[in-house]
């Protein structure tokens, strides 16, 4: 069930699960470069906290790469999944507080189109409403939006392989495991930065468990769209 983009109607209850999800609107380009996709990388990560925290002043201090290492204290919301395609973003998350997600999500979108109107010299917003959602509330479910989060760049390079079949399983494989701006090479290197799967079911204790998952789902005829 998706439930309404408007953000009041929106009601999320702790320890349930949710895929979060949204496109630009008119489903227009939202990342043009690599630094489009890591700056909205370093807004998952440093606006996940109650606090007040003004990314664009840490940027005039510090690198990329150190941000993901500023402490943040009590988060919004915890992450399991994530992928960042070129007119859309898909989200796994849990709120950790009344409010969570909303917030969070708000945060997020507001701050990305500022630096991307600011960027390319337009107005107006980029995102198509506020935010979809669907609660991901049966456990085979719920493990299954970890592959298919997860397998979302595959289309890029071959954007038949569902409806046709795989060409090379091999490429595309290896094309899906190392996406940069997915949080699959989180769980395959066990380096957990944006994501916290500790507040999610234990599925893939192994990062072997996870590839696996993602094999057999890159292999099935039976994946389909959210």
């Amino acid at each position: 069930m998706v439930l309404s983009v408007r953000m009041r109607k929106l009601v999320f209850a702790e320890g349930e699960f949710y895929h979060i999800y949204n496109r630009g609107v008119d489903k227009r380009i939202i990342f043009t470069s690599p630094t489009e996709y890591e700056r909205f990388l370093v807004y998952l990560y440093l606006l996940n906290t109650k606090d007040d925290v003004r990314p664009a002043d840490l940027l005039e201090l510090y690198s990329y790469r150190d941000l993901f290492h500023f402490e943040r204290k009590a988060p919004l919301v915890a992450l399991g999944a994530y992928c960042l395609m070129p007119n859309h973003i898909h989200l796994l998350m849990t709120p950790l507080v009344d409010g969570g997600i909303s917030k969070y999500m708000q945060r997020v979108q507001t701050a990305y189109t500022m630096f991307f109107n600011t960027k390319h010299q337009r107005t107006g917003a980029l995102f198509g409403g506020t935010f979809k959602a669907e609660h991901a509330n049966r456990d085979t479910y719920l493990k299954y939006l970890f592959s298919y989060i997860h397998l979302n760049p595959a289309k890029l390079i071959d954007a038949s392989w569902k409806e046709k079949g795989i060409k090379d399983f091999k490429k595309l494989n290896s094309y899906v495991k190392e996406y940069p701006y997915s949080s699959l090479s989180e769980y395959l290197t066990k380096k957990h930065i944006i994501t916290n799967p500790s507040k999610f079911p234990e599925y893939f204790l192994e990062p072997r468990e996870l590839s696996d998952h993602v094999d057999f789902w890159m292999e099935s005829k039976k994946i389909r769209e959210v």
